[in-house]
């Protein structure tokens, strides 16, 4: 912050044309000013910009300071100004941006389901091609994934460690996954 005699004198030189001396006051300013626009912003790009347009708005409007008030609560209220209008601008934005995602969506609506449809329906067809390709031991494992079992459960029932389960699991999960991807590479 300036001392009233140096903010008075920046002024000044600023008022007789000197603008090279309102740097001086946004050296002083802009670190109280920016911690000010943080505290009401997310991203600190926001709070450049924002302090930016607050000491641009404020060299063009110096001569309605008052002197002898605070200029650090001057700026502040600048930047609420700036804020408030930030905030209308985002808000409209983003109702715009919503409104034209619906419109989109509903335009796209019956394209999007045919294409999921048949995306679904081709990589379903694909597992259940490779899932019968897989070797007995690693099928069983899978079909029981499918089905929810635990795997302490399996592990009993084909005689093995838990730990022995899970690696199968990867295993075949790989494998399966491997197959998928080269079915779906052959599709026309």
């Amino acid at each position: 912050m300036l001392e009233s005699d140096q903010l008075n004198a920046s002024l000044d030189h600023v008022l007789r044309g000197q603008p090279d001396a309102f740097l001086a006051i946004v050296r002083a300013y802009g670190p109280g000013l920016r911690a000010y626009l943080a505290s009401q912003l997310f991203h600190i790009d926001e709070v450049d910009d924002i302090a930016q347009e607050t000491f641009i708005a404020a060299y063009r409007s110096l001569n309605s300071f008052q002197r002898g008030h605070d200029f650090g609560a001057w700026l502040r209220g600048i930047a609420r100004n700036k804020l408030l209008r930030f905030f209308e601008q985002t808000n409209r934005r983003s109702v715009q941006l919503e409104n034209f995602r619906h419109e989109a969506a509903s335009l796209l609506q019956a394209e999007l389901e045919d294409t999921a449809a048949s995306v679904k329906s081709e990589q379903l067809q694909a597992m259940l091609s490779c899932i019968t390709r897989l070797p007995d031991r690693i099928r069983h494992v899978v079909r029981s994934l499918l089905d929810g079992s635990k795997a302490a459960a399996l592990a009993e029932e084909m005689r093995t460690s838990t730990g022995a389960i899970y690696q199968l699991q990867y295993r075949a999960l790989g494998m399966l996954r491997e197959c998928i991807n080269q079915e779906l590479a052959h599709e026309p």
